[in-house]
C-alpha cells in the first residue's frame, strides 16, 4: 500500500515493518529516476521521494549516470548483472557492496546493469566499507545438510547480517524464526514454504517474530538479511 501524508511529505509504501510482504519483481513495471537514464522498481518506502529508506530493484541503462552524491545513513548494492561503476572500481556482476555514513560517489555503467539497492538503512558512522566480489568467494558448509553459505556483511555492534545461500535440489530447512525479522530475496531458483512459491526476483519480507519452513524441490541461491527491521522506520 502507498500513503501519502501532505503535512509530513512522507511516502510510504510497504512501510509497515509488522507485514509480510510477497513481491514477485519481474511482473511489476519500471519507473522513471531523476537521473532519465536509471529506472527502478521500488519495493519499499519510508519518507519523501528521493530521500527516505528505499529497497528498489535498480536498472542502468548503457551509459546512464547520476551526479556526485552523498549517502546519509548508507548504502547496500548487490550486483545482479552487467558492471557498475563510480570512481572507486568497477563493479561486475557478484558483486557486495556496503558503504557506510559519509560514503560519496558519483556511479554509472557503461554497459547497463542491473541491481538491488537499499539506501539509508544503515546507521552508524563505525560501519566498515565492505566490498566483495562474492563469486570469487568459496560456498561454506551451513548447519542445515544441502544449504551452503556466504556471508557478506556481519559486523559487531550492528544487530544485521547479510549473507548468501545456495540450496542444493531437494534441499529443506527445519522451521526459522527471525526474532530481528528477515528480507529474502531469490536470485535464482524457486524457494517454497507453507504459504506459497517464490520463483526468481521475489522479495519477501519476514516481521520481527515470524517463522516459516523453506523448502527447495529444485535448489536455489538466495539473498537473507537478517536482525535489521526493528531499526528501520515503520510508517503504516
Amino acid at each position: 500500500m502507498e500513503n501519502t501524508s501532505s503535512q509530513e511529505s512522507i511516502i510510504t509504501l510497504n512501510g509497515n515493518m509488522a507485514a509480510r510482504v510477497v513481491l514477485s519483481t519481474q511482473t511489476m513495471e519500471w519507473q522513471s529516476s531523476p537521473s532519465g537514464t536509471v529506472w527502478r522498481k521500488r519495493l519499499h518506502l519510508v519518507g519523501t521521494a528521493e530521500a527516505g529508506q528505499v529497497t528498489s530493484i535498480v536498472r542502468y541503462d548503457q551509459n546512464a549516470q547520476f551526479p556526485i552524491h552523498d549517502h546519509p545513513n548508507g548504502e547496500e548494492i548487490l550486483v545482479l548483472d552487467g558492471v557498475f561503476s563510480d570512481e572507486h572500481g568497477d563493479w561486475p556482476k557478484g558483486t557486495y557492496l556496503l558503504n557506510p555514513e559519509g560514503f560519496r560517489h558519483a556511479p554509472f555503467s557503461k554497459p547497463g546493469c542491473l541491481l538491488f539497492v537499499k539506501l539509508r538503512q544503515y546507521s552508524g558512522n563505525q560501519r566498515h566499507h565492505v566490498a566483495l566480489q562474492t563469486e570469487d568467494m568459496p560456498w561454506m558448509e551451513s548447519t542445515t545438510p544441502g544449504i551452503q553459505i556466504k556471508t557478506l556483511y556481519a559486523e559487531t555492534n550492528f544487530p544485521d547480517q547479510t549473507y548468501l545461500e545456495l540450496w542444493d535440489a531437494g534441499s529443506s530447512s527445519n522451521k526459522r524464526s527471525y526474532e530481528g525479522g528477515a528480507e529474502i530475496f531469490v536470485l535464482e531458483g524457486v524457494l517454497e514454504d507453507e504459504n506459497g512459491k517464490y520463483d526468481k526476483l521475489t522479495w519477501l519480507r519476514m516481521p520481527p517474530g515470524s517463522s516459516h519452513a523453506p523448502v527447495s524441490q529444485n535448489g536455489c541461491q538466495l539473498y537473507v538479511k537478517t536482525g535489521a527491521l526493528p531499526d528501520l522506520r515503520s510508517h503504516d
